[in-house]
C-alpha cells in the first residue's frame, strides 16, 4: 500500500545492451521533473525488497528492447513471474511501456502490445504515448517527437536526444495529468475507504473533467 505523500512511479526494465538503460533514464528524469517519486528496478536483477516496491507502486512503466519480435526473453520471465500479482494486488495501477529496437519498424508494436495485454490481465490500466506522429511531413524533421508515429507507447531506434526527450514528455504530460493524479487520488480514496467497508469511488467518475 502506497503511504507516499508524492506519487510513486516505478520503471521494471530489462536492457541488453545498454540502449533500454537510457530510455529507462529518460522515463526517471521525466517522472521525476513532474514531482513524483521515481523507481528504477532491472527485472533481471530484481529482489523480493523490489518486488514490494512494486506492490507499492501508484505505477509501473514497462521497458524492454525488443528481440525477434518481442520482448526480451528476461523480460517475458518477469513477465511469467507477475503471476502471483494476479487477481487483484496491482489491480487499478497504472501502466506505461517503452521499447526499442536496431531496425525503424523491428516489430516493436509487438512488444507494446504484450505490455498492454500483460497489464490488462493484472487488471492495470493503459496510458497511452499522447503524441502526434512526427517526421510524416516536407517540413518535418528526423528529429522530431514520435518521429516512427507510434501511439501505444515510446518506441525508439537508435537513442538520440530526441529520442529520450520524446520517452521523458510521455511521462511529464501524461501520467501527471489531470486524469491520472484523479486516477492515483481514487485508488488511495478507494483503499482507505475500503479498510472502512464503505463503497469504492467509481472510477469513471475519478476520471471526469473538472
Amino acid at each position: 500500500m502506497t503511504t507516499h505523500s508524492r506519487p510513486t512511479v516505478s520503471i521494471a526494465y530489462h536492457s541488453g545492451y545498454g540502449h533500454t538503460d537510457v530510455l529507462a533514464e529518460a522515463v526517471r528524469a521525466g517522472v521525476a521533473g513532474a514531482g513524483a517519486d521515481a523507481r528504477l528496478i532491472r527485472v533481471d536483477e530484481i529482489t523480493p525488497g523490489q518486488w514490494s516496491e512494486l506492490d507499492d507502486s501508484d505505477a509501473i512503466v514497462f521497458g524492454a528492447p525488443t528481440y525477434m519480435g518481442t520482448a526480451s526473453s528476461a523480460f517475458h520471465v518477469f513477465a511469467e513471474a507477475t503471476s502471483k500479482r494476479f487477481g487483484g494486488v496491482w489491480r487499478d495501477k497504472l501502466a506505461a511501456g517503452f521499447t526499442n529496437s536496431g531496425a525503424k519498424s523491428g516489430d516493436k508494436l509487438h512488444t507494446l502490445q504484450f505490455f498492454t495485454v500483460l497489464a490488462a490481465q493484472l487488471g492495470m490500466n493503459w496510458v497511452s504515448l499522447g503524441l502526434q506522429p512526427g517526421w510524416n511531413s516536407s517540413q518535418a524533421s528526423e528529429h522530431d517527437l514520435n518521429r516512427l508515429g507510434f501511439y501505444l507507447g515510446a518506441a525508439a531506434t537508435a537513442v538520440t536526444p530526441s529520442t529520450r526527450a520524446n520517452v521523458a514528455r510521455i511521462f511529464w504530460v501524461r501520467l501527471t495529468s489531470a486524469p491520472s493524479e484523479r486516477w492515483v487520488g481514487a485508488r488511495r480514496w478507494n483503499r482507505a475507504v475500503g479498510r472502512r467497508g464503505e463503497s469504492r469511488m467509481p472510477m469513471t467518475l475519478a476520471t471526469r473533467g473538472r
